[in-house]
């Protein structure tokens, strides 16, 4: 009997896992299935451009994993059984059920409104196609003069903030943030972050407590800001799918994962990218975002396969290496960090900057129809019936 793969969600860290397990594992040996709820790869680094008005490229997940040995399911999520090893899921053929014998967690994360009313009901945001696409409608609808408010100052605030106002000069684009607004990044930075705000037109309100999201602008403990389009920025939350499960989470709803990034609570769970509560270089809990999902979904996937096939379990902690904002189409910033995400004097801003950002988010997209990079690809059988099983180690 072969050893049944389901890997839930196809972003950057799920499509990545099952791409590298099939690189891994001998066909004879395994089923993969990959679910998701959108037949396409989506490139969640660029929501901000298709929120903007731009087209991006078509990646239909069958066809980018045709001949790889993965299961493509189309549907979505409805419930998960982690003792008795089962999904429900639901799509246009109805209602179906899988059972599994290790399961890779990816669904990812949506927008966190940390209840501040209004929120669902008026703000925007950019958390996945579908939504970056109603924003998209709704700023082709805005005549010149409107005004848009970009709620957080982290880097989807950012980039959402930047992109709107290149693409749409004639708009009065301002962001707003409970802290300061990229004051995480070294001086130099800052000042050309700064600069591009400027360059833009765009107005930063720093140490902003949003309190309420309204129809025409949000309300603070200062006052009022009109808008006639909030943009939601101020942070993620993970899907709910998880909670009504056995499996250990964190305070905030991640799984909790050890070095390898297994469950704690059922070894025949994985978590990977921004489900996944994972110690990274340090000790320092690694925060969502693409960054992190793709060495994720290697090491997960790595550790996986190894089990299997009998060999040395990889658990070596995942750091940081940069941070890429891109700043419209034409500028940028690549934050060089150390491996525990802190920023160094090394950056490189400018054109440079924004074609190497485009340079890895095009990497980024690659690396889930080339999973294994630069590392050859060897399927091995698995060691026995019981390994594959109970997956022990």
């Amino acid at each position: 009997m072969k050893h049944r793969i389901v890997v839930l969600g196809a972003g950057y860290a799920g499509g990545i896992a099952a791409g590298r397990l099939a690189k891994r594992l001998h066909r004879d040996d395994v089923d993969i299935t990959l679910v998701n709820a959108d037949p396409e790869f989506v490139e969640r680094v660029r929501m901000h451009q298709l929120a903007s008005g731009q087209g991006l490229r078509s990646r239909p997940l069958r066809e980018m994993f045709a001949g790889t040995g993965v299961q493509v399911r189309t549907a979505w999520v409805e419930g998960l059984d982690v003792d008795r090893k089962t999904v429900d899921l639901g799509g246009e053929n109805g209602p179906e059920t899988l059972t599994y014998d290790t399961l890779v967690y990816a669904l990812g994360s949506t927008i966190a409104d940390y209840g501040v009313p209004g929120v669902a009901e008026y703000a925007f945001n950019v958390a996945s196609k579908q939504a970056a696409l109603r924003l998209r409608a709704r700023l082709s609808e805005l005549s010149q003069g409107a005004t848009v408010l970009v709620v957080g100052g982290g880097l989807t605030g950012i980039e959402a903030a930047t992109e709107i106002a290149e693409a749409r000069p004639d708009l009065e684009v301002s962001i707003a943030a409970r802290g300061g607004v990229g004051d995480w990044l070294s001086e130099k930075a800052q000042d050309h972050l700064r600069g591009a705000f400027d360059r833009l037109g765009i107005t930063v309100r720093e140490q902003v407590e949003v309190t309420g999201v309204e129809a025409h602008g949000v309300t603070t403990s200062a006052g009022t800001i009109p808008a006639q389009m909030t943009v939601w920025t101020a942070g993620f939350a993970v899907h709910t799918i998880a909670a009504a499960t056995t499996l250990d989470l964190s305070g905030t709803g991640r799984i909790m994962v050890d070095a390898t990034q297994r469950s704690v609570s059922h070894p025949d769970v994985y978590a990977i990218g921004d489900a996944a509560h994972a110690a990274g270089v340090g000790g320092k809990t690694l925060r969502m975002g693409c960054a992190t999902a793709s060495p994720m979904a290697w090491l997960a996937a790595d550790a996986l396969a190894a089990r299997l096939t009998g060999r040395k379990v990889p658990d070596a902690p995942i750091g940081y290496n940069t941070q890429c904002i891109s700043l419209g189409r034409r500028d940028g910033i690549l934050q060089r960090v150390t491996p525990m995400d802190e920023p160094t004097s090394t950056v490189l801003t400018g054109r440079a900057a924004a074609r190497m950002k485009e340079l890895i988010c095009a990497g980024a997209a690659w690396s889930v129809r080339n999973p294994t990079l630069m590392v050859p690809s060897r399927r091995r059988h698995l060691v026995s019936t019981d390994a594959a099983l109970t997956v022990a180690g």
